[in-house]
């Protein structure tokens, strides 16, 4: 059977993907043992990610060559402002409280960087991974999981296990594939370094919510994670 580019690239990051699945964040969200405060800090850091990554669907909307591209990066950003934050916002009191992490900031630096200097091409090579990898950790954690009744991440299981989520991802990866046939085979380097450079930050980004990454000078950040997580734990007024 032939590979299609996106195949290509699942497979040459087969390892980053196997990693991200041993992780003890992932693990411990699959079987519910995950502490809830990192639990806190990570829907913290990833609803400051998904305003910069809407920034860069957005972008590559603005980019599209087609019009049903346009529509779908378009309608991509939104949700990823508007859908997936309700999930943070039912879990975390106050996000602004939470100064984005070292890998935070870095994961969305490369993705507006990729936006701004780069093709629609790589840009869509670039926004895949979050996609992807996590429409598959969110299908295996369900397979783990079954019943997410009382499962205590089960509203987040279930956001990415979702077939909508899932039809989406395919989405995307049929533009990458089109975007792959028609380009120089420069531009497909640059699109696979996009994949795999995204696909490390993912990694990145759920070791970083393991360890409750800070920065190096606490005192330079807005808020320590200690006297955020104490708000975060607040009932909401």
């Amino acid at each position: 059977m032939t590979l299609n580019f996106c195949d290509e690239l699942w497979a040459a990051t087969a390892e980053i993907r196997a990693g991200i699945d041993k992780l003890p964040f992932v693990t411990g969200l699959g079987d519910g043992t995950l502490d809830r405060d990192k639990f806190v800090y990570y829907l913290a850091q990833d609803a400051h990610y998904l305003r910069d990554y809407a920034r860069a669907l957005a972008s590559a909307a603005a980019k599209a060559d087609r019009p049903q591209d346009i529509a779908f990066f378009a309608k991509s950003a939104h949700d990823a402002v508007v859908v997936e934050s309700s999930l943070h916002e039912t879990n975390v009191v106050d996000v602004d409280a939470w100064t984005p992490s070292p890998t935070c900031t870095g994961y969305t630096s490369y993705l507006l960087n990729v936006a701004h200097t780069q093709g629609y091409a790589e840009l869509a090579a670039a926004v895949l991974p979050c996609f992807w990898i996590y429409a598959e950790v969110g299908r295996a954690l369900l397979e783990q999981a079954g019943d997410l009744t009382e499962h205590p991440y089960g509203d987040w299981i279930g956001t990415y296990a979702d077939e909508e989520f899932e039809a989406s991802t395919e989405h995307a990866r049929q533009i990458v594939n089109r975007l792959a046939a028609q380009a120089d085979p420069a531009t497909r380097d640059r699109m696979r370094t996009a994949f795999t450079t995204a696909s490390t930050w993912e990694w990145m980004f759920w070791d970083a919510a393991w360890r409750v990454e800070s920065w190096p000078f606490e005192a330079a950040s807005a808020q320590p994670f200690e006297a955020a997580s104490a708000q975060a734990s607040e009932p909401a007024k």
